[in-house]
C-alpha cells in the first residue's frame, strides 16, 4: 500500500509541477495583460464666426457621451485645447479634442452605440438636428490615432 500511496503523490507532483511550467500557461499569463492605452486627437476647424454655437452643442451633445463613456472606463482622461495664437487658414484648426482610451482597439473602432445616445438623448429628433447643425458650422474635422512613444526608451547619448 505504501508504494500506491507514494506513486500517488510522485504523479501529484509531477502533474503539478507540467501545469506550472506549460508554455500554455505562459501564454494565458501574456493574454490578460492590458493593453497600452490609446490616444485619438480630434481636430476642429469652425466657419468664421460660429464657434461659440459650435462649442455650445458640443458641449450639451458630445461631452456628456464622453463623460459617460470615461465613468464606464473606456476613456482614461481627455483633454480640450485651443490655439492662443493664430495661424494660416489652410493650417488653423480652432478645438483640437484629445482622448485617451483605455484599450488601443478603440482607436479604430467606434466605442459608443446608439444606445447611449438614446438613453442620454431621449428626444432624439432634437439630438440629430442639433448633430446636424454642429457639423455643418465646420469647415474641417479629422480624427488622427496617434501613436505615442516612451521618451524613458530613446537614448539620451548623441553619436
Amino acid at each position: 500500500m505504501r508504494s500506491s500511496a507514494n506513486w500517488s503523490l510522485r504523479f501529484a507532483f509531477i502533474l503539478i509541477a507540467l501545469i506550472m511550467f506549460s508554455p500554455d500557461r505562459t501564454l494565458v499569463a501574456h493574454e490578460v495583460e492590458a493593453p497600452e492605452p490609446a490616444v485619438n486627437e480630434f481636430y476642429y476647424r469652425v466657419k468664421w464666426g460660429y464657434f461659440d454655437e459650435f462649442l455650445g452643442l458640443f458641449k450639451k451633445n458630445h461631452y456628456p457621451i464622453l463623460v459617460r463613456l470615461k465613468e464606464e472606463g473606456v476613456i482614461l482622461d481627455m483633454y480640450a485645447a485651443f490655439p492662443a495664437s493664430h495661424a494660416s487658414e489652410d493650417k488653423r484648426w480652432d478645438m483640437r479634442f484629445t482622448v485617451v482610451l483605455a484599450d488601443p482597439k478603440h482607436t479604430y473602432e467606434y466605442f459608443y452605440g446608439p444606445e447611449l445616445v438614446k438613453e442620454l438623448y431621449p428626444d432624439q429628433e432634437t439630438f440629430k438636428e442639433e448633430e446636424q447643425r454642429r457639423f455643418s458650422l465646420l469647415d474641417e474635422h479629422m480624427d488622427i490615432p496617434v501613436k505615442m512613444d516612451r521618451l524613458s526608451d530613446w537614448s539620451t547619448v548623441t553619436e
